[in-house]
């Protein structure tokens, strides 16, 4: 199609893609340690050569942005696309199911699925123990932040048998918040 790729560089990557799919198709079969390094340890080497390629020769003149949309490669985009600020409420569901932990699983209020909603990245938990309800989030003194369910929060011995509240809210990609929850609470297991 272009005949500024030399066809000792498209032999290459034939070669390269051959050897990827033999050492895949030897992982069909009973799973093997030693078989899947191999296809893993092949499958690094063809995608650097695939890189080095796309770089080289699919990033430039003469192949246009709709080329590269044809065949799958992301053009490249000067302008920062703006990420939304989360503005769902999250739920949270405490598990006190083992001694000196409370397990928190966090969702989008009313969803009933686990996942986190669209344009969030990741969910921040605020917690503490206190003798009352407190008054705002911000008084509670500890935060967490992660990306999957659940967050676990381990306690010492003495902390049994005393109530932690907790609340949560969903962040972006550049870590812009969302609305809290209402502030929870479950007792130390």
């Amino acid at each position: 199609m272009w005949t500024h790729i030399p066809a000792d560089r498209i032999a290459e990557l034939r070669v390269a893609y051959e050897a990827w799919h033999e050492a895949y198709l030897k992982t069909q079969g009973p799973h093997l340690a030693e078989l899947t390094r191999e296809k893993n340890r092949v499958r690094l080497e063809a995608e650097r050569l695939m890189r080095e390629f796309v770089r080289q020769f699919l990033r430039g003149r003469p192949v246009t942005d709709l080329d590269r949309d044809m065949m799958g490669i992301n053009n490249w985009d000067n302008i920062r696309t703006p990420e939304p600020v989360p503005s769902t409420v999250p739920e949270i569901e405490a598990n006190t199911s083992v001694l000196r932990r409370l397990s928190l699983r966090v969702r989008d209020h009313g969803s009933t699925s686990w996942a986190k909603p669209a344009h969030a990245h990741s969910m921040e938990i605020a917690w503490g123990i206190m003798e009352a309800r407190p008054g705002h989030v911000g008084d509670l003194p500890h935060r967490v932040t992660a990306t999957s369910n659940p967050v676990v929060i381990d306690f010492e011995e003495e902390d049994r048998g005393k109530r932690v509240y907790f609340a949560a809210r969903w962040l972006n990609n550049t870590a812009q918040p969302g609305p809290w929850s209402d502030i929870e609470s479950a007792i130390v297991p």
